[in-house]
């Protein structure tokens, strides 16, 4: 069931631990100084995979969690969200 928790911040409800999620952004290292939400760079090799999966060790299912994957790669523990605006 969807919703069973507070939606985050963003207003997003039930982010964590089901599969790693694909974003928008290329991957790079974070900042050295503290951000807000950081954006990637315009362009690169690897974008950034966040959150874990059901196949995932625990300490992997937050989405304070990136890795960079290929994004030709696919695997049945990677996939993406869709949002929309109500």
């Amino acid at each position: 069931h969807v919703g069973m928790k507070n939606p985050n911040a963003w207003g997003l409800y039930d982010m964590h631990g089901n599969v790693w999620e694909w974003t928008l952004d290329w991957f790079s290292p974070y900042p050295e100084s503290s951000v807000i939400d950081p954006e990637g760079p315009e362009w690169g090799e690897r974008k950034t995979v966040r959150s874990g999966s059901w196949w995932s060790y625990s300490r992997y299912c937050r989405s304070a969690v990136r890795v960079r994957n290929s994004p030709d790669q696919a695997f049945q523990t990677l996939g993406f969200r869709l949002v929309r605006t109500p």
